[in-house]
């Protein structure tokens, strides 16, 4: 199991859509609440903010993802996917999407999605923490 070393930004653009991924070191429910509520208002024009959780809470494992309106499966899912299969734990990703006017389908967005949160990731976890 992994943990992220610090919160941290990332932007991407595809066929003019824009995704901003972020990270943020999490340990409780309480604490995503308050994060996601700051994100309430605060990107106005953007059509989207996806956002998957993993943590240990009481001894319990808390996953959860959110697709806010996108295609079943084409945000959230990718993203507690790629926390489940980097192992990653007390992490919540979000990515606020702007829409360009130009349809990605679900493939394009699974990707566009998983990409922002991956650069959130990158070199920001240690890979020899749970070894």
């Amino acid at each position: 199991m992994y943990k992220i070393k610090q919160n941290k930004e990332s932007q991407i653009s595809v066929k003019r859509s824009k995704f901003l991924g972020f990270c943020f070191k999490v340990e409780s429910i309480n604490q995503v609440k308050d994060i996601l509520q700051s994100f309430e208002g605060k990107y106005k024009g953007a059509k989207h903010t996806v956002y998957a959780y993993r943590l240990a809470e009481d001894g319990v494992l808390r996953e959860k993802f959110d697709n806010d309106g996108e295609p079943t499966g084409s945000a959230g899912p990718p993203l507690l996917s790629l926390l489940q299969k980097k192992n990653i734990m007390s992490c919540l990703l979000v990515v606020v999407r702007y829409y360009g006017g130009i349809n990605l389908g679900v493939g394009g967005l699974i990707r566009a999605y998983t990409q922002a949160a991956q650069e959130t990731l990158e070199e920001n976890f240690d890979e020899n923490q749970g070894k």
